[in-house]
């Protein structure tokens, strides 16, 4: 084939793939880039442009982070937080989709994933408030374990830590569930036959030939509930009362209660910096567990 004619054929490509991505790109911009970009417009004013307000340029809104050690306190403590719940959700989702991939078939999985994606189908407030009459002193769970058990125990778990993980898990657990489930699909059935056939225990072929393979979903599945767990304020706020004081509610106090909406978006990019080196410093760990 000639060259000008490839060259024609290669432009005509371009202009076919500029034309299929065009739409995505809008969509980045309308609802990330401008979004993003009026943040970061008011991180560095000093008061909210509305009405006959002054404001001007500044970087005390970032500034106030470190000279304030409440907000790394509260940061250290949403990370510690994300991490918690990251871990259960990977020890709980795992198993569960390895049950979905390998385990049940037929409408017995129907079923099964229409229990997994049952979250998605109502709204988080509903979903919160309902863990909260459930973990409340005597409420369901309450109830449930007296009249179960031989003597009178106080299960009251609202207003605590635990009620804050017990309703992230339950809220983000479907994300590894249904990555990790696409991960261990993927794996052929005879690969695990020949390691059993060759004598191999169930643990090392977990440790050799499954962890391995299904470690991409794995991994998607943690940054999928991470990065959003450690930004949270629902959860900490309604379930955690007191105890519920994170980097996120203070960020969400910024732009509800005290209308400081510069504060607020200063923090919220140093948590967004603060995630994404997280990811980055993790990227060439993940990178080698996902080949």
């Amino acid at each position: 084939m000639a060259p000008g004619v490839t060259d024609t054929l290669a432009r005509t490509d371009l202009r076919r793939a500029g034309l299929l991505l065009t739409p995505a790109y809008l969509w980045l911009t309308v609802a990330v880039f401008l979004p993003l970009s009026a943040m970061l417009f008011f991180s560095v004013i000093t008061d909210v442009p509305f009405g006959d307000t002054e404001w001007q340029f500044t970087w005390t809104n970032f500034t106030a982070f470190f000279q304030t050690g409440t907000y790394a306190t509260l940061l250290w403590k949403s990370l510690g937080l994300g991490l918690k719940v990251t871990v259960l959700c990977v020890l709980i989702g795992f198993p569960c989709a390895w049950v979905l991939a390998k385990t049940i078939r037929g409408r017995a999985r129907e079923a099964l994933f229409l229990l997994v994606i049952l979250p998605f189908w109502s709204n988080s407030l509903v979903r919160v408030f309902s863990w909260a009459i459930v973990l409340r002193g005597n409420g369901v769970l309450d109830r449930m374990v007296n009249a179960i058990w031989p003597w009178p125990v106080d299960v009251d778990l609202l207003f605590t830590e635990h009620a804050i993980i017990i309703g992230l898990v339950h809220s983000y657990l479907p994300y590894v569930i249904l990555t990790t489930y696409l991960a261990l699909q993927a794996i052929d059935d005879s690969l695990i036959e020949a390691a059993r056939s060759l004598g191999a225990r169930r643990f090392t072929i977990l440790r050799r030939i499954v962890l391995p393979l299904s470690a991409p979903g794995l991994i998607a599945g943690a940054v999928l509930i991470f990065v959003p767990v450690v930004g949270s304020f629902m959860e900490p706020r309604i379930l955690g009362g007191r105890m519920g004081t994170y980097y996120g509610t203070v960020i969400e106090d910024q732009f509800v209660s005290v209308f400081n909406w510069p504060l607020g978006a200063a923090l919220s990019f140093i948590l967004l910096a603060v995630v994404l080196a997280i990811l980055a410093l993790a990227g060439p760990v993940l990178r080698r567990t996902g080949t």
